[in-house]
C-alpha cells in the first residue's frame, strides 16, 4: 500500500501490537505520559500518511535505537520509549533531507529554554 493512501485503521496496522518496536499499551490503547509523546507520534503518523517516508523505514530506525538504549542501560536507569521513537524520526526526517539535524537542535533547544508549563 501507498503511504499516502493510508487510512485511521491502516495507521493503527503498522504499528507493532507486539516485538521489539511496540509502542506501550495499556488495555490495548496507545500510552502517553506526556504531551510531547503524544504530539511526536501524531507527527510521525502524519509524515507517513503524506508518503514522506516508508513505514519500514522508520520501524527499522525505532528498532535499532531502542536496541542501542537497552544496550547501554543500567539496572536503576529507567527505559524511555519516545526518546527512541523521536531519536528514530530525527534520524530518518535528516536522511531523507527533510530537516537538517542543526534545524532539528534548535528548536529542540528553544522549546527547552520555554518557562515550566509553556509546554503546550
Amino acid at each position: 500500500m501507498n503511504a499516502s493512501t493510508s487510512s485511521t485503521s491502516d495507521r493503527e496496522g503498522v504499528l507493532d501490537a507486539e516485538g521489539p518496536a511496540a509502542p506501550p499499551r495499556t488495555n490495548g490503547e496507545l500510552v502517553f505520559h506526556a504531551p510531547w509523546e503524544s504530539r511526536i507520534f501524531g507527527l510521525t503518523m502524519a509524515l507517513y500518511d503524506q508518503g514522506r517516508f516508508e513505514w519500514d523505514e522508520f520501524r527499522d530506525r525505532l528498532i535499532e535505537a531502542i536496541a542501542t538504549a537497552e544496550s547501554r542501560l543500567e539496572s536503576d536507569a529507567p527505559f524511555h520509549y519516545y526518546a527512541c521513537w523521536l531519536q528514530a524520526l530525527q534520524g530518518l526526517l535528516a536522511a531523507k533531507g527533510l530537516c537538517a539535524p542543526s534545524a532539528l537542535s534548535e528548536r529542540e533547544g528553544r522549546l527547552a529554554a520555554r518557562p515550566r508549563g509553556h509546554d503546550h
